[in-house]
C-alpha cells in the first residue's frame, strides 16, 4: 500500500493558514468506496483510509515511512500567490471596472 506525504493547502473557508504548517502522511484507498444500500452513505472497509498522521517536517515523514517499510509518494506544494488588495480598492477613484449596484 502506497501512502502519500503531502502539505496541505489552505481550505476556500478560512483566511489564515492553520493546519497548513505540518506535513501529513496519508494511505492512498486500497478498494473504492461503496455505497451503503440503506442510508444511501459511502464508506470503506478501509480501515487505512482513516489514518492520518502529521508531522513537523518533511523529512520527520519520509523517516517515519523509511522505518516502517512504507512506499510513499511525495507532493510538494506549489507556492501561494500573495494578493494584495484591500476593501477601499473597491471605492477608489481611478478604479477599472464597472459599479453593479
Amino acid at each position: 500500500m502506497v501512502a502519500r506525504i503531502f502539505k496541505p493547502a489552505k481550505t476556500a473557508m478560512q483566511s489564515g493558514e492553520a493546519r497548513t504548517k505540518d506535513w501529513v502522511l496519508e494511505y492512498a484507498p486500497a478498494s473504492p468506496r461503496e455505497v451503503d444500500p440503506l442510508m444511501g452513505w459511502t464508506g470503506t472497509r478501509d480501515m487505512r483510509a482513516q489514518v492520518q498522521l502529521a508531522f513537523d517536517t518533511k523529512e520527520d515523514a519520509i523517516a517515519y515511512a523509511e522505518r516502517e517499510g512504507i512506499a510513499y509518494q511525495i507532493f510538494e506544494p506549489s507556492p501561494r500567490k500573495v494578493i494584495r488588495k484591500s476593501y477601499a480598492d473597491n471605492f477608489k477613484y481611478g478604479r477599472i471596472g464597472r459599479w453593479t449596484h
